[in-house]
């Protein structure tokens, strides 16, 4: 007797939780030999999304940062711990897939190195005329969007880590044609030590989700990296002057590549104190 396949259905990530789009909304994805379901995120679970991120952003923002490096740590274990199985969701050539899960590892640990270190680079004791200490330190900017880029895993990872590393909570809209590796990676986020709501993860249609989160004016940052379509890419940085978000426009980036500080920089504000000498 024959019998009826039935699709798995993937779900949304949203303040540490996995709900379904409130649209109830899906689409078919490949996943190695067979067709799967990715949520549809709606305007609403972008709302919902953002939300999570605002209230998750004090308690983060205020962990110590060596305490946000040994939680990004905890997830590159988790995440190898996994390999095989991320390795065999990227299909292709076995030694390649393994090749980039260990990249994507690696590029976990040295964001988490970085994490107790930026303030020393980015920050600085600044000469005044006059008896008083001026001193600089960066802070997180707040919740910021994500446009995830094609590169499903080593390029997810590189845009999510170094936000969070900083601070700030995001939110993410998974590549569009690849989102399970995304869903997956949700799976090692909600069982690690990372607080709900510091990454929440929407997969669906770039173009429906997009000018939402940059015209959203609780969203203090916008990474259009995974933006392909030019005219959606203008409307979403016209978007993001509503509030004087910050952003990175789309470019094409050498993942693999040493990515150096510029994403870590990319969403810190400047504080600059002045404080009298001798009291």
């Amino acid at each position: 007797m024959s019998r009826l396949s039935v699709r798995k259905t993937y779900k949304l990530f949203i303040g540490g939780a996995f709900p379904r789009s409130e649209s109830g909304r899906s689409y078919i994805v490949t996943s190695g030999k067979s067709e799967v379901n990715a949520a549809r995120a709606s305007r609403k679970d972008a709302r919902d999304a953002v939300s999570a991120a605002r209230k998750a952003f004090p308690g983060w923002s205020a962990a110590t940062p060596y305490n946000r490096g040994q939680i990004l740590y905890r997830i590159a274990e988790m995440l190898e711990g996994r390999r095989a199985q991320f390795a065999e969701e990227m299909g292709g050539g076995k030694k390649a897939s393994l090749e980039a899960v260990d990249a994507t590892v690696d590029r976990l640990v040295w964001y988490a190195g970085w994490s107790d270190k930026i303030a020393s680079v980015r920050g600085s004791a600044n000469p005044v005329a006059g008896p008083y200490f001026n001193l600089s330190t960066p802070e997180p900017t707040g919740v910021v969007a994500l446009i995830a880029p094609a590169d499903p895993l080593l390029g997810l990872v590189s845009v999510i880590a170094p936000a969070v590393v900083t601070g700030n909570t995001c939110v993410v809209v998974a590549s569009e044609k690849t989102p399970l590796l995304a869903i997956t990676l949700a799976e090692v986020l909600a069982t690690s030590d990372l607080p709900g709501g510091v990454v929440n993860i929407l997969t669906g249609h770039q173009a429906e989700l997009a000018p939402w989160l940059a015209a959203h004016m609780d969203v203090n940052a916008l990474d259009l990296t995974g933006v392909t379509d030019p005219d959606l890419a203008l409307r979403c940085e016209q978007s993001a002057a509503e509030n004087l978000k910050r952003v990175i426009r789309p470019a094409t980036e050498d993942w693999p590549a040493d990515p150096g500080v510029t994403r870590l920089t990319a969403f810190l504000e400047t504080k600059t104190v002045w404080h009298p000498i001798g009291t």
